[in-house]
């Protein structure tokens, strides 16, 4: 189920309608609800209401600004209630868990307003630098990371939610999109849950691993736990296998191995460390058994995928 947008529109306080969007989860009720308030940055040490006021003293009660980029229409009345506000006070006594996050190339908010408001709030308090973002966070890949660490941040202070996802047969791997960005995937294998993605340049958020890095992190691993076997079962005096993959499509012609002459083949670069006090006919047998472990022999063998559309 895709997640719901929903666009809304409410009178504020003087009459005038504000307009809002509500992002609900793409299958399950929502564990909590998280109030974005944008562009009130500016308080009343900042340039920018400086620079505000002085226009305000010669526009008859109103001016448009740019602050970060953007025209904002900016009433007396606003930094009559900046004036009045006692930020302190309210952050020291709200009794809540607070982030404070900051950039400390934001041109138009310095990181004295940032440091005021953490100083004066108590604990569960955290501070996270968002360099190198700018104010409006422009930046997609800033705004996703910042949205990540709040995501995470807040998780700590929700109660557990209940998985609402169909369990995997045992023996089977579960995918399923999060809708949280074009490519986010959950990934579920019995009671281990983790991330796919793809990278930001690739029009993912870069929250998890690419199909391809499942696949070498597959047959990494699977390459050092049959080192490990075998060596063990040897009596090797191996201390640590490390293994280090990479993946690219080169031209079959540039392949002396392939048996495939024409287009492009996959090809997988593997670097195998073994660490301990191994004499070179132990190396050269653990690097012939490299060779052997099932995944390995999976990728060279001829795989049939049967595919069908679930009820």
């Amino acid at each position: 189920m895709p997640a719901q947008t929903l666009s809304l529109s409410f009178p504020g306080a003087r009459g005038t309608m504000l307009a809002a969007r509500l992002d609900l989860p793409p299958a399950a009720a929502p564990l909590a609800y998280a109030l974005f308030a944008h562009c009130f940055t500016c308080s009343k040490e900042t340039k920018a209401t400086t620079y505000v006021s002085a226009a305000l003293a010669e526009r008859d009660g109103e001016a448009e600004v740019d602050i970060g980029g953007r025209p904002f229409r900016i009433r007396r009345q606003f930094l009559e209630d900046i004036a009045g506000s006692k930020l302190g006070d309210e952050v020291a006594n709200m009794g809540k868990a607070l982030l404070v996050m900051h950039s400390p190339r934001d041109s138009v908010v310095g990181v004295d307003n940032a440091t005021r408001i953490f100083s004066a709030a108590r604990h569960p308090r955290s501070f996270i630098s968002l360099d190198p973002a700018d104010h409006m966070l422009s930046r997609r890949e800033d705004a996703l990371y910042a949205g990540n660490i709040l995501a995470s941040w807040a998780a700590r202070y929700l109660p557990a939610s209940a998985d609402t996802s169909p369990a995997p047969v045992p023996g089977t791997v579960l995918v399923e999109e999060t809708r949280e960005g074009k490519f986010s995937q959950r990934v579920v294998a019995g009671r281990h849950v983790i991330r796919a993605d793809e990278p930001l340049a690739a029009g993912g958020m870069d929250s998890g691993l690419s199909p391809y890095d499942l696949v070498l992190a597959g047959l990494g691993a699977c390459t050092s736990m049959t080192i490990r076997m075998y060596a063990d079962l040897k009596g090797f005096p191996l201390e640590r296998a490390t293994v280090e993959l990479r993946h690219e499509k080169i031209h079959a012609a540039d392949c002396a191995d392939c048996e495939t002459r024409e287009g492009k083949v996959d090809r997988i670069d593997r670097l195998i460390r073994l660490e301990g006090p191994l004499s070179e006919e132990q190396r050269a047998k653990l690097l012939e058994i490299s060779n052997k472990c099932p995944v390995h022999r999976t990728l060279h063998s001829e795989v049939n995928i049967p595919t069908r559309l679930a009820d």
